[in-house]
């Protein structure tokens, strides 16, 4: 990268001195011009005896060597203006796509890990059950894990398939009416079976909406997961639904580390973590929340984060309720 950077800065400067030496060698042509110019006069007009006709030549011999130093001026600035644009859309594209290969390959490294991690998982358990006669609770307990690595599973290629569909524009909606009351719970319990004891809710009943649930449940989904991936075990994420000023509110809140605010716009770009790829422990695609945040916007609602206090973050999910 800092190598094209160097070829492409020594590149722009060669340019820039060679439209230099341009302009210093049309306005020494226009100089030399200028002085035959008034020898010629000199020699054709005698100043003393034609002093107005030599005077009136020579002001318009000096308006054209002026027009001649403006138009060489004007098109070299012209022409830097171009070079200058042109040059700054190639690096910045340039830069823009080395950024976006660069979070494609983590992005596949981090989808190779979030397959084969569950897979692993499940293909051990199931190994377990094959090679011993267990008893019917151990069976129960290991089938269950099994379940809910099938479901990580299930999400992550939701998120895939779902993200690539909106983006080219395939997608095809399912409008209904919707109880979102039901569809928030439905989400909170299927959370509190995977993951016990860490979540609360406040989950307002009767509230219903015309949308598409199944985008829906995966934007509360997607919340909901990058909660209890960043929210100590120990600590409560709350779930909350409400119809306020004719919003309807849905509001995840964790008790994580909480993101800084230089990167509170950024955590819903494309493929995009926190953290450094080299030392992160978190699991994750990026795909997540970036997909959560076209979700909502699609559903004509909006997407906000904000600082939990003291510590964590708060996502909150506001969509019409005449929607």
């Amino acid at each position: 990268m800092k190598f094209q950077s160097v070829i492409h800065l020594l590149l722009l400067g060669y340019i820039i001195a060679a439209l230099s030496f341009w302009w210093l060698s049309l306005e020494k042509q226009s100089r030399i011009i200028y002085n035959q110019e008034i020898a010629a006069l000199n020699q054709n007009v005698d100043s003393g005896t034609y002093a107005v006709k030599y005077k009136r030549i020579e002001q318009e011999i000096e308006i054209r060597k002026s027009k001649r130093s403006k138009q060489y001026l004007g098109e070299g600035l012209t022409f830097l203006f171009v070079i200058l644009v042109g040059s700054s859309i190639v690096y910045t594209t340039y830069r823009f796509s080395n950024k976006l290969s660069r979070q494609q390959n983590n992005f596949m490294l981090s989808v190779t890990h979030e397959l084969k991690s569950p897979i692993a998982a499940m293909k051990l358990t199931l190994q377990t059950l094959q090679k011993h006669k267990l008893d019917e609770a151990k069976q129960s307990e290991l089938l269950g894990r099994c379940v809910k690595e099938a479901d990580r599973l299930n999400e992550l290629s939701n998120n895939i398939l779902i993200a690539s569909q909106m983006e080219g524009g395939q997608y095809k909606n399912e409008w209904q009416k919707v109880s979102v009351s039901d569809l928030v719970l439905s989400s909170f319990e299927t959370y509190n079976v995977r993951y016990p004891n860490r979540l609360l809710h406040a989950i307002q009943p009767d509230i219903s909406i015309n949308t598409d649930k199944m985008l829906l449940q995966l934007a509360v989904n997607n919340l909901l997961e990058n909660a209890v991936k960043y929210t100590p075990s120990d600590k409560p994420i709350t779930l909350s639904l409400q119809l306020q000023n004719r919003l309807i509110q849905i509001v995840v809140k964790d008790l994580g580390p909480g993101i800084p605010d230089e990167e509170k716009k950024k955590v819903f770009g494309k493929f995009y973590r926190i953290g450094n790829e080299g030392t992160r422990k978190t699991k994750g695609t990026g795909l997540g929340l970036y997909l959560t945040r076209k979700i909502v916007v699609y559903l004509k609602g909006t997407i906000s984060l904000k600082d939990n206090k003291p510590t964590g973050s708060v996502f909150e999910i506001s969509l019409p309720a005449n929607a």
